[in-house]
């Protein structure tokens, strides 16, 4: 194989595997413990996107009070409950589902299909907002303390953010999370300081901000009324709905976790709510004891910051250091989408109703095709919006509570059904009716509020992607049918005669056949090649690649239940053979990617049987179409390339399927 052509791919392989890192073994039994994340890691990887709404949605909420500042002191506390009612509950679907997927899968077991696809679909369009909005909004942190002659290269650095972040989840999520370690650290450290100064230095205003709240109560009911105060205080709960953006993350990332999973995913979410809830409320308080009012061109949080910090000496650093480092958590945010996006995508793979090839792992364990496409995604919402963080907020901001209403309501409706054996069941659905019935608040006000703002643009792409993904599954489903009437054809195939129990001679013309599972499929391209070559091949000799994608890789046992599924097909197609009184073996690999490791595969057999051919088979449409491709792997023809390139026979064996 060696050639100037090779060695030119040689030199591309080694460029990309210095920047993303050399391929890890699947066969290694601790490569999952060493690449899952602990509580400590996990809450930096998928806290920071709760935690950095802390920099806009209490903002948001305090600015919709206008002049009814003294409700602040309840909105404050109804923040920190609506953080932990939350919390509770997601907590609750980590124990129920271990393996994650979060709101598509609990919306999908417990609801349907119809409300799976609903709450995956609007996942996905959530976390590339999430990734863009996070970005656009660091580069108007970071640039805000630049010259003005900087502005117009804001999108281009926001741009070239998002493919560091791609190159970086695509070496790995571990190794990603490190790098950014050190930014979320420094936020957690200054807004401690910030809270902690700004808290215990007003001690003194307490009271009478007690007192205030009392006469602007009074004040209210004379003027507007209870019922005026209600919808007023509603209103500002609901606009500072971002505040609780993230929290469902951790539930949707629960692979990447460390076993045992569901004691990791809770450790991190305690540790994601409390850090959210002071955070959040905090800030709250912080805005009323030192009065702060909104000023154009700046955040509520500058404003908070320099009322404490600028009469000290270095308060001017320190400002800028806190209100920077808000900045860039917001580019640790988006690692979130990064986590979170992919593998919604595979579980939705795995469910056909995105392509298959979503659900496939890289040689780094990672979800690169899920990666690439929500980054693409992302540089694209970006480009369009000009990085407008105003117009992102509110179109991510919808998606979130649609997933976190249908999530509530489908725990509430298992622990309905399910009362008779749950012993806590009336806690839980307390918990749970609560949260759907704040969710359900906050997305309708959020929506009547900000329609006309650019929601109604997330509802139109969370719909057509709906419309996409019900496509794609109909599409799976012909599919499906047809193999099946393969598999009921075929499956049970009856022979005659004696069993060839006969080793292969490995100098007789021997069929390597390319297989999955045991099916029609593998079953019509054996007798195909019996009937097309008829005499020719003496030995057949069965080859099946175990491949590790996201519907399997849910911890350290999954890859050994794959190899034990794989051997026993690859068992039943051997009988076959010796049935219809061919010598027959099987080899097997397991592998992250077919291709790779199926081609390396066929070149050891074929050293092995120097007289051989390698067979496949392959689906072949009437009129082939555009999406086929992209919904079908080329599998056989990319390891057919490499075989000749190797000098060895492969023939491709069609099987007629009409869709």
């Amino acid at each position: 194989m060696a050639s100037d052509t090779d060695g030119e791919l040689s030199f591309v392989k080694k460029a990309i595997r210095k920047i993303i890192g050399p391929p890890r073994d699947i066969n290694d039994p601790g490569i999952f413990h060493r690449i899952a994340l602990i509580p400590f890691f996990a809450w930096i990887g998928l806290g920071a996107d709760g935690l950095s709404s802390s920099a806009y949605g209490p903002e948001e909420a305090f600015r919709a009070l206008g002049s009814h500042t003294h409700l602040g002191l309840f909105l404050a506390l109804a923040i920190a409950l609506t953080v932990f009612i939350i919390a509770y509950a997601y907590s609750r679907i980590i124990e129920h589902f271990p393996h994650g997927g979060g709101g598509y899968i609990v919306a999908t077991h417990m609801l349907g299909n119809r409300a799976g696809v609903v709450s995956g679909s609007a996942l996905i369009v959530d976390y590339i907002l999430t990734i863009t909005v996070s970005i656009a909004s660091c580069a108007d942190a970071l640039f805000s303390y630049l010259p003005p002659g900087f502005q117009p290269y804001k999108i281009i650095f926001a741009a070239i953010v998002i493919m560091l972040l791609i190159i970086l989840n695509i070496r790995g999520v571990k190794e990603s999370i490190l790098v950014l370690a050190p930014i979320f650290m420094v936020f957690i450290i200054t807004h401690a300081a910030l809270l902690g100064y700004g808290l215990f230095s007003h001690t003194e205003k307490l009271l009478p901000m007690v007192g205030a709240v009392r006469s602007g109560l009074s004040r209210d009911l004379s003027t507007i009324g209870a019922a005026g105060i209600i919808l007023l205080f509603l209103r500002a709960y609901s606009l500072g709905g971002g505040t609780y953006t993230g929290i469902e993350a951790v539930s949707n990332g629960l692979q990447i976790m460390r076993d045992p999973k569901v004691h990791t995913g809770k450790r991190t979410m305690a540790y994601m709510a409390t850090s959210l809830a002071i955070t959040a409320s905090g800030l709250f308080l912080c805005y009323l004891l030192v009065g702060a009012q909104p000023v154009a061109g700046k955040t509520l949080n500058s404003v908070l910051v320099d009322a404490l910090y600028g009469e000290w000496r270095w308060g001017g650093w320190l400002a800028v250091i806190t209100i920077f480092s808000e900045g860039a958590l917001l580019m640790v945010a988006a690692q979130a989408g990064f986590i979170d996006a992919p593998r919604v995508m595979a579980n939705m793979a795995v469910d056909s109703w995105l392509p298959h090839r979503f659900s496939a792992f890289s040689e780094r364990l990672t979800m690169r095709n899920g990666v690439i496409m929500i980054g693409a995604a992302a540089l694209a919402v970006l480009f369009y919006t000009n990085g407008s963080v105003s117009a992102l907020v509110v179109m991510y901001s919808i998606n979130v509570f649609l997933t976190f209403s249908l999530s509530e309501f489908g725990m509430s409706r298992f622990f309905i059904k399910n009362r008779k054996r749950e012993a806590k069941w009336k806690r839980h659905l307390a918990v749970h009716v609560t949260g759907l019935t704040l969710c359900v608040t906050i997305l309708a006000i959020t929506v009547f509020e900000k329609f006309t703002e650019g929601g109604w643009l997330t509802l139109v792409i969370t719909s057509l992607l709906i419309v996409l993904c019900y496509l794609i599954r109909n599409h799976y489903g012909r599919i499906r049918g047809g193999m099946r009437k393969l598999d009921e054809l075929l499956s049970d195939v009856p022979t005659t005669g004696k069993l060839n129990a006969e080793p292969p001679d490995k100098k007789n013309v021997t069929a390597i056949q390319l297989v999955g599972g045991y099916s029609g499929f593998g079953v019509h391209t054996l007798l195909n090649i019996t009937r097309s070559f008829p005499g020719l091949y003496k030995n057949f000799i069965f080859i099946s690649v175990a491949v590790i994608d996201q519907g399997l890789f849910k911890g350290e046992e999954g890859p050994e239940d794959l190899k034990k599924s794989v051997k026993e097909s690859l068992e039943r197609y051997v009988d076959l053979a010796r049935r219809l009184g061919f010598p027959a073996e099987y080899r097997m690999a397991v592998g992250t990617d077919v291709v790779d490791t199926a081609t390396q595969l066929c070149i050891d057999v074929s050293r092995e049987f120097s007289r051989s051919t390698v067979f496949s088979g392959r689906l072949a449409f009437r009129v082939e179409k555009f999406y086929h491709k992209l919904l079908h792997n080329e599998t056989a023809f990319a390891i057919q390339r490499r075989l000749q390139w190797s000098g060895i026979t492969n023939v491709i064996l069609p099987i007629r399927m009409e869709t």
